[in-house]
């Protein structure tokens, strides 16, 4: 199985404001996700739209800013399993793409890798731990 195409990741200094304007075009995001670290929303075809703070994104990249020109957001490609994370890293890293984060097992239950696109964009690898 290849890795599918499964969420868009945005990072946000202002949860509240950023849902608010989501929102307003249309997507249903329950209020409490408004002092949440993490959000999401289910888009047309499944494809789901994920906002995280700053400090969020912070603690799990060491060293992270938020990016001032390309790069403000990821996509995310779910894998079959977490040695397919491991796979498809291991294939575009060799292949001469820039690995950002090595695969690791994420404290929500993921396995997960982060590799960079030929415009600078965050693409995340992952699968669940224990599906």
């Amino acid at each position: 199985m290849a890795p599918r195409f499964d969420l868009i990741g945005m990072v946000t200094a202002d949860m509240a404001a950023t849902l608010a304007f989501y929102r307003r075009l249309g997507l249903d995001i329950p209020a409490e996700a408004d002092t949440a670290p993490h959000a999401e929303a289910v888009g047309p075809g499944g494809v789901r739209l994920a906002w995280d703070t700053v400090e969020v994104v912070a603690s799990t990249h060491p060293g992270w800013e938020l990016p001032q020109g390309p790069g403000r957001m990821s996509l995310a490609f779910r894998c079959e399993d977490p040695a397919e994370v491991d796979r498809v890293h291991a294939e575009l890293t060799a292949a001469g793409y820039r690995g950002l984060k090595e695969p690791w097992d994420a404290f929500w239950g993921q396995r997960y890798a982060v590799v960079e696109d030929p415009d600078g964009n965050g693409v995340d690898l992952f699968a669940e731990l224990n599906p």
